[in-house]
């Protein structure tokens, strides 16, 4: 078999996330005939918009983003937490826009992680307990599973743990007792806060543990739970493997602005480890998604932000409700998008995304940032350190004006800055407004 009949295409968001992942891993995958669509870090907080061409649309969460296309396979690698409730859930409306055997294609490495009510609660506890100070969690137990999965693997209960009804009951138990312990004192401030008391109630009762149960053996029954020697051998399967990142490099849990960050490493690094593994010998090609102007959901440093450009450009897929906070609009932020570029390992091209909004944004591109005592700076340190986050907190933009509000004219001012070919162009949320000269 030859290598080139075999192809991995890897998708990393360079930003804070809400790039627009889901619309280019749909485009991909039906360019160039995707067979397997992989998840390689993150877990449910994952939110990836797709618009069929027809109208249907879906925000994907635990699937990969090409599951409208009939035959394409997601394959939940070992880096990527699960949480089943939320997975049927995601199934059924899957079901209501067409896609009846969404579970079905779905293959879920053992080794996965599983997020468990008590790991939501106490994400919940937590961050209610930070007041004013709050991280802007997603709220959905991502942080404390994985603080699991480093200090506690024992006690986790891991997908190929989904059908043994007894062990999850015990895990279930073990898991409850230790955050009742470990979350005493943030239990007993929040014992009157009505925002708190759904994850009380959790921690407290354990009324819900046979409806978990049997969730979690749904799940067990409906999708593909895989070793690890089937997982590796589906990424050597012939054709196009696309690799489908989450949330952002500037979130990114060594290199991000903290504490700012996901608890995930959303940089290259764990889809090239399972390729290694995997001893994929094809090609491989690795594509940083941008948009044509900078966004943030929730709290932390944006040097571009603009408020006044919330009005020009609504988002019908992201709100302000919910854990992680309001939803912020900039413009483009070049400084922040070479630390991405610098941080996340090496790059052929850029897909850049909302180009049809261009018209709607100032004319200008941050092309430097100006700091304290009017030091200028082209470059942030490879740090991810809190000094960083302060250092941006000083931080003004310098605009460069662009000739005019076009396309052409963005992406004149973007590909030399970042020293980087826009590969995809995207004009709209479907495939069909989608324009490449990425190489089959």
């Amino acid at each position: 078999m030859s290598t080139s009949d075999r192809h991995a295409i890897v998708v990393v968001d360079l930003a804070f996330g809400d790039c627009g992942k889901g619309a280019i891993i749909d485009y991909l995958a039906r360019e160039h005939g995707a067979h397997t669509v992989v998840r390689f870090n993150g877990g449910p907080q994952a939110g990836h918009n797709v618009v069929t061409p027809d109208g249907r649309h879906h925000t994907f969460s635990q699937f990969g983003s090409a599951t409208f296309l009939p035959r394409v396979r997601t394959l939940l690698s070992h880096f990527m937490l699960i949480e089943p409730y939320a997975m049927l859930n995601e199934a059924a409306h899957l079901r209501e826009v067409g896609v009846p055997d969404a579970m079905e294609r779905l293959f879920i490495d053992e080794r996965c992680p599983v997020i468990t009510p008590v790991h939501q609660a106490a994400n919940r506890i937590r961050e209610l307990s930070r007041g004013a100070a709050a991280h802007g969690t997603c709220g959905l137990g991502v942080g404390e599973t994985t603080r699991d999965v480093i200090h506690r693997p024992e006690r986790l209960i891991r997908a190929g743990d989904l059908h043994d009804r007894a062990i999850v009951r015990e895990k279930l138990r073990l898991l409850r007792a230790k955050y009742l312990a470990s979350l005493a004192s943030h239990i007993s401030a929040l014992a009157h806060e009505r925002g708190a008391r759904h994850s009380l109630e959790t921690l407290r009762d354990a009324s819900w543990f046979d409806a978990a149960i049997d969730n979690y053996a749904e799940v067990a029954r409906r999708a593909h739970i895989v070793s690890p020697d089937a997982s590796r051998s589906m990424l050597r399967d012939t054709g196009t493997t696309i690799f489908e990142g989450a949330q952002g490099v500037l979130l990114d849990e060594t290199f991000g602005f903290h504490p700012y960050t996901t608890w995930s490493d959303t940089t290259f690094a764990n889809a090239t480890a399972l390729l290694d593994d995997a001893r994929f010998d094809g090609r491989r090609t690795r594509l940083g998604v941008l948009r044509a102007y900078f966004t943030r959901h929730g709290p932390g440093p944006f040097v571009t932000e603009d408020p006044s450009l919330r009005e020009r450009l609504p988002e019908p897929h992201n709100v302000d409700v919910g854990w992680q906070g309001p939803f912020r609009v900039g413009v483009f932020d070049a400084v922040a998008a070479r630390y991405a570029i610098s941080v996340a390992g090496p790059i052929d091209g850029l897909a850049l995304t909302h180009l049809d909004r261009v018209d709607r944004l100032p004319p200008n591109v941050c092309t430097a940032y100006t700091a304290s005592a009017g030091r200028t700076i082209n470059v942030l340190p490879r740090d991810g350190s809190p000094k960083l986050t302060d250092l941006i907190r000083s931080c003004r933009p310098n605009l460069v004006r662009l000739s005019e509000c076009s396309e052409p004219a963005l992406r004149s001012e973007i590909e030399p800055a970042l020293s980087l070919p826009v590969m995809i162009r995207s004009f709209g949320p479907t495939a069909h407004e989608k324009v490449q000269t990425l190489n089959r």
